[in-house]
């Protein structure tokens, strides 16, 4: 059985990659490292019990499972965002505004989907190792997966414009 102090050790290690794959799913730093340290504190209590071959694997599994439940208890809850600084450099604004506009679509939607985007494109793990994390098929994953990115495409579309002519008819 492995120690505590070895679980440390993988912590330690593991932290940076966590906090980031955390941050990733929640949108917000706060929120991201309470999900890791729950994420981290229930590994140990399994890791104390039992022999855990994919620790990292193990950990992102639970990160997603409580990530789901939280936003499942929370979903009506309002949010504050802060306000952005007022002086963002002209040639970063659009970046900003491009990164901004992902995270919206990201926090737009289900928990399960949006899992799945962030450990295939975040965390580059294949169809079948996001399987093994969220405890489902590679088939449901890559449904998944569709339907998410469907739904990305369509909030991150850029408008139509619409144009009325002079006889009052509209045109794109």
């Amino acid at each position: 059985m492995a120690s505590d102090d070895e679980f440390a050790e993988f912590a330690a290690a593991a932290l940076p990659g966590l906090l980031r794959f955390a941050h990733v799913l929640t949108g917000d730093r706060s929120a991201a490292e309470d999900l890791v340290q729950t994420a981290l504190g229930r590994s140990l209590r399994a890791w104390r019990l039992r022999e855990i071959d994919e620790p990292h694997a193990f950990v992102r599994k639970v990160m997603v499972n409580s990530y789901a439940t939280w936003r499942r208890r929370n979903r009506n809850r309002e949010t504050t965002l802060a306000d952005p600084p007022d002086s963002i450099a002209e040639d970063m604004s659009r970046r900003v505004d491009e990164r901004d506009a992902i995270g919206r679509a990201l926090l737009s939607l289900p928990p399960r989907q949006r899992a799945v985007i962030v450990l295939r494109y975040y965390a580059e793990l294949s169809e079948q190792e996001i399987a093994a994390v969220m405890g489902t098929s590679p088939g449901t994953v890559k449904s998944q997966a569709s339907r998410a990115l469907r739904r990305l495409a369509a909030v991150l579309a850029p408008p139509t414009l619409t144009v009325s002519t002079t006889d009052g008819a509209e045109r794109d």
